[in-house]
């Protein structure tokens, strides 16, 4: 659909071993770029965004950000846009003030109740109590994976072929792999 240009999409992963990934800028920064990149109709925001801030000279702030991508998702645009937010249970959560999480799910408050039209959010997560109460009461659908036996299934295959498979544990016995095996699916608990 996007290489059509009926749609456009822009995903952000949280990866922990990525500084730039490690805050908010980061997302923002990588969705802007994506959906700027996907339509030359969003030239005129950026290039005001870019003026703003002497352009380029002057490096604008996460609001400075967050409202550019609002104007973006604002604009009146025939397509629906996709954001892709995986891995926010990932996202730091220290115990200052207002971490990384929190100014994401503040942000993220703040698009669901602008109503953008054609934008369309989908957000993963692990079932986190911080990131529960935040979305839950936004989330227009919410399915949980978390608790679903297919899910299970695939952590059992999958630690049953590593155990199975790995060099150093094919010469145990076969109670011992067993006993690894069983605490292994035991401690994942379904993640």
């Amino acid at each position: 659909m996007c290489k059509s240009g009926r749609a456009s999409l822009a995903m952000y992963y949280y990866d922990f071993r990525e500084r730039q990934k490690k805050d908010l800028r980061g997302l923002l920064s990588s969705v802007l770029f994506q959906l700027c990149d996907q339509a030359d109709s969003y030239y005129d925001i950026l290039s005001s965004f870019h003026s703003t801030h002497r352009n380029g000279a002057q490096t604008p702030s996460n609001d400075d950000l967050a409202q550019c991508l609002k104007n973006l998702l604002n604009f009146p645009r025939p397509v629906p846009v996709y954001l892709i937010i995986d891995g926010l249970d990932e996202f730091p959560n220290d115990s200052s003030l207002s971490s990384s999480r929190e100014e994401l799910l503040s942000l993220l408050e703040d698009f669901v109740e602008a109503k953008f039209k054609n934008v369309r959010i989908c957000v993963t997560s692990q079932p986190v109590d911080d990131i529960q109460t935040i979305l839950e009461p936004l989330a227009f659908r919410s399915i949980s994976l978390h608790t679903q036996r297919g899910q299970q299934r695939d952590i059992e295959k999958y630690i049953n072929a590593f155990v199975s498979n790995n060099r150093s544990m094919k010469i145990w016995n076969q109670k011992h792999r067993k006993l690894v095996t069983d605490a292994m699916i035991e401690g994942a608990d379904g993640r």
